[in-house]
């Protein structure tokens, strides 16, 4: 037996309800309070946002054939004593 329209509807919109209430607290519990009470959204860093596929990190030391530019940009980047996830972009190719 088929649901009727307005059954329908009415689920769609509990559901995404539901859903906005759910991101709504993911967000409440991404922040944090400081000395001063106020709410931050936790730092990421923009290496962790390009490769936020890769929780664990992401190997920025090329070991490929690359130009004599980009081996002078990571030298004047630092990229040699760089950690994940404080890594400049500079870093990585592309």
């Amino acid at each position: 037996m088929a649901m009727p329209t307005a059954a329908r509807t009415g689920f769609c919109l509990t559901m995404l309800c539901m859903a906005a209430v759910l991101a709504g607290g993911a967000a409440h519990s991404m922040t944090s309070s400081r000395g001063d009470n106020e709410d931050r959204v936790l730092s990421v860093t923009a290496a962790q946002q390009l490769f936020s596929d890769a929780p664990d990190g992401v190997d920025h030391m090329v070991t490929g054939p690359v130009s004599s530019a980009f081996r002078e940009r990571q030298r004047e980047a630092g990229c040699a004593d760089a950690v994940w996830p404080n890594v400049p972009l500079a870093c990585f190719p592309g």
